[in-house]
């Protein structure tokens, strides 16, 4: 009997079970490398970047398009990385906020949503534009993309962007994702992130939920759950106004 060919069945068989394993393993090793940078570089962003890595190794092996999880030992992966546990992390996160630190916020909170939306959506329209992308419907997809990985295929889907132009609006909020994780600590006394308030402007702001959460972990735990919050709002609000005033708007400024 193949020892190795039983245990591999074993794992393909629960395949959730074993990703759950896979993944605190790598968030084990991934940890333990963040604390040779004295925390300046966040566990979760270097785990992220190991998942970038693994998800092209499993692509490029297979020729799938499901990165890792095209190899069946790694399916459950798959599921793990779906948008059901995703949206259970935000929303067990925005559990941690108080409500009473966050009416402290109130306009300049609302504001720094309303930035922060425009300023990345700008940016990502004036960048398709120059990378070749003259179409308003590839404009505002990767203008999307670029507030966030979610509102970028959640754009595309609903004007019927091409895929290509789909997979260039998730590439370049992952981009900004794993920016955010290693530059929030960095900068923080600069933009003096301490607060609550601070927080929740920093996460509408930046949106990335993900990213800000990740960041503001390196900075101080406590203030996760609030620019989580805003952040997730943020791209909430990102998916009703890329495509749709925002759409709208690109069309009349391209004629």
């Amino acid at each position: 009997m193949d020892i190795f060919k039983v245990i591999s069945n074993v794992f393909i068989q629960n395949g959730l079970v074993f990703s759950f394993m896979l993944i605190g393993l790598i968030t084990l090793i991934t940890y333990r490398i963040s604390a040779l940078t004295k925390g300046k570089i966040h566990g979760s962003a270097i785990a992220i970047f190991a998942g970038l890595i693994l998800a092209y190794i499993g692509g490029i092996t297979t020729g799938g398009s499901k990165g890792l999880a095209s190899i069946p030992l790694f399916a459950g992966v798959g599921m793990m990385g779906g948008g059901m546990f995703r949206d259970f992390a935000i929303v067990s996160t925005a559990f941690g906020a108080d409500l009473r630190e966050i009416k402290k916020c109130g306009v300049v909170g609302v504001v720094s949503l309303l930035l922060g939306i425009l300023s990345s959506f700008v940016v990502g329209c004036v960048m398709a534009y120059f990378m070749g992308y003259p179409d308003v419907v590839s404009m505002v997809t990767i203008g999307a993309g670029v507030c966030t990985f979610v509102v970028g295929p959640v754009t595309g889907a609903a004007l019927g962007a091409s895929s290509d132009v789909i997979a260039i609006s998730i590439a370049a909020g992952v981009v900004k994702s794993v920016a955010v994780m290693i530059l929030t600590p960095l900068v923080k006394d600069l933009v003096g992130l301490y607060t609550p308030k601070s927080a929740m402007i920093f996460g509408g702001l930046m949106g990335t939920s993900s990213g800000t959460a990740a960041g503001l972990a390196a900075v101080d735990p406590k203030l996760v759950p609030y620019g989580a919050m805003t952040a997730t709002f943020y791209t909430g609000m990102g998916c009703l106004l890329c495509p749709s005033i925002l759409y709208l708007a690109v069309k009349a400024i391209m004629g």
